[in-house]
């Protein structure tokens, strides 16, 4: 199974940010849409991090209650890890795993086609088991 067929049914909308937002505004859109994660932009709409939940807990032990006035780039992750559209889901969630992470941009060329998290791997893999269970039972009980 490959990357974009969970894109397939995710849909490629991305939240993103400017490094120069706020870690409380960053947050509200977060909150309102749901999210684990948002990318961050520079001034020519380039990714340059990403900013995660894990972000925002050390940001609010370092910074306290300055979160209103503490910018983006100071807390975001810069070292992005992206996939393709092409990966396989077993690489995405090695690559996910071995580093820690739980949300990875998609990327074609240079082109964003999306975000995956480490839940939307898991469930399409899930997805893929119980189905090839299936298979299997029915082939052992004659189709039966």
């Amino acid at each position: 199974m490959k990357v974009s067929e969970i894109l397939a049914v995710k849909g490629s909308k991305v939240w993103s940010v400017k490094a120069n937002t706020t870690i409380h505004d960053a947050v509200r859109v977060l909150v309102s849409q749901k999210i684990g994660a948002l990318l961050v932009l520079d001034d020519k709409n380039d990714i340059i991090g990403i900013l995660t939940e894990r972000d925002i807990m050390r940001a609010c032990y370092e910074y306290g209650t300055a979160l209103t006035s503490t910018l983006v780039e100071k807390v975001m992750t810069a070292r992005v890890m992206i996939a393709t559209p092409d990966d396989d889901l077993d690489y995405a969630m090695n690559m996910m795993t071995q580093n820690r992470i739980r949300h990875i941009p998609v990327m074609d060329k240079d082109k964003l086609q999306g975000m995956i998290s480490i839940g939307d791997v898991v469930k399409a893999l899930l997805r893929e088991s119980q189905v090839q269970i299936r298979y299997l039972k029915d082939y052992l009980h004659g189709g039966q």
